[in-house]
């Protein structure tokens, strides 16, 4: 059990370097935050292929921060590009954000990232920025052996190549972000991360939307890409609402809302599918329960910020539209069209169109294994318990 050498700090930092035959880490802090998480991989009782994984994954994490901050070294124009007024989509998991980022990013008025463009942020050094990007076939061979070597990943966490993504990846590449603690049992790291201030991982966040936005101004030097706005999306942002307004203090919040007796046992049943990746053995109640907490905890700080907002100006409408999952699905133009409103956007026939025709021709997704609460050791009771104040605050359609 255990595997101090692999997961060494110098080592890991060494063979990046090594790798990318680059040195300049760039600006922000990272690697306390990387020590804390190495250590307790280090002391995670995981295989032989989740030991492979997980290096390999901070491995290209760090790849990317190096290859990132020389594209900074040679055009250090890339920091003076304005991320303006993103909508940012939030909500527990499976409540609707990726249908409601989808469906804005379908606007072409809209800067997104797309997946290719989260899985190697950073192109090559030599790339000219000519021809066909070589980073959305490497992105699609990923895709496709995902679907292969990990159904039921894909099925519960789909990843498409040419859709917007979720930007979660570059919080995780700053090594504050809670993704780790869903794929390992990392009880000091998870600990740790509680007490810690986020913001370098959303300094590090600004800066890979700068770097993207200045790489589409490069593939489209006519467009109007660095005018846009941005329409951004992660769960991982409800406990951070307050960092994403530091960074982005014109933005507008979509905030999602579902039955948490359904978003929990999905993001549970995610996490144990996780688990069973980089480890033999899983405690599928020790995910539930910890899953449970994590979101009790991200939605108590997520109401707190919004409570303060209000305290603000009276109110936070000017500042969030909240949208309930079951009214997205029923009647997603509409409910767009309510962000619109809010942002003072027109929704135009060509935009409607663009999104009527990304209802019809979207990725299919497989049917998800089967899973519920009980698989991890939760009541419904339980989680209405935890929930009460968020369901008498945000659904009509709440548990009596």
């Amino acid at each position: 059990m255990g595997n101090p050498g692999i997961f060494d700090l110098a080592t890991v930092l060494a063979d990046a370097q090594r790798k990318e035959s680059l040195t300049d880490w760039g600006a922000g802090e990272f690697e306390r935050p990387l020590s804390v998480l190495l250590a307790d991989y280090a002391d995670a009782d995981l295989n032989v292929v989740g030991t492979h994984i997980l290096r390999s994954g901070i491995l290209h994490s760090l790849r990317m921060r190096l290859r990132a901050q020389e594209w900074v070294r040679r055009h250090p124009e890339i920091l003076d590009e304005r991320i303006a007024a993103p909508v940012v989509v939030v909500g527990m998991m499976r409540s609707g954000t990726t249908l409601l980022q989808r469906l804005l990013a379908a606007d072409p008025r809209f800067n997104c990232a797309y997946g290719w463009e989260v899985v190697e942020v950073a192109p090559r050094l030599d790339y000219q920025f000519a021809g066909i990007d070589p980073r959305i076939a490497i992105s699609e061979a990923r895709e496709a052996k995902t679907r292969e070597l990990a159904p039921d990943l894909f099925a519960i966490h789909p990843m498409y190549a040419r859709e917007a993504e979720e930007e979660i990846v570059f919080l995780a590449d700053a090594f504050l972000s809670h993704v780790p603690e869903s794929g390992a049992h990392l009880p000091a790291y998870r600990s740790w991360l509680d007490e810690q201030d986020f913001t370098p991982a959303y300094d590090y966040l600004h800066r890979m939307l700068q770097f993207l936005q200045w790489q589409k101004r490069q593939r489209n030097p006519e467009g109007t890409c660095s005018s846009q706005r941005w329409v951004l999306k992660s769960p991982a942002h409800l406990g951070y609402l307050d960092l994403l307004r530091a960074q982005f203090a014109d933005l507008h919040i979509v905030h999602m809302h579902r039955d948490p007796r359904t978003t929990i046992a999905s993001g549970a049943s995610l996490n144990a599918t996780l688990h069973a990746m980089h480890a033999d053995t899983v405690d599928l109640n020790r995910v539930g329960a910890q899953w449970l907490q994590r979101m009790g905890w991200t939605n108590d700080r997520a109401m707190a910020i919004r409570d303060g907002w209000s305290l603000e100006t009276g109110g936070d409408a000017d500042r969030v539209t909240d949208i309930a999952f079951d009214d997205a699905v029923a009647d997603p133009i509409g409910q767009v069209s309510r962000v619109y409103q809010a942002v003072g956007l027109t929704l135009t026939v060509e935009a409607e169109g663009a999104m009527v025709r990304w209802l019809d021709e979207r990725p299919r997704e497989a049917a998800r294994p089967a899973y519920g609460l009980e698989n991890y050791g939760l009541r419904p009771e339980q989680v209405d318990d935890r929930f009460a104040l968020y369901n008498k605050r945000f659904r009509s359609d709440a548990q009596k």
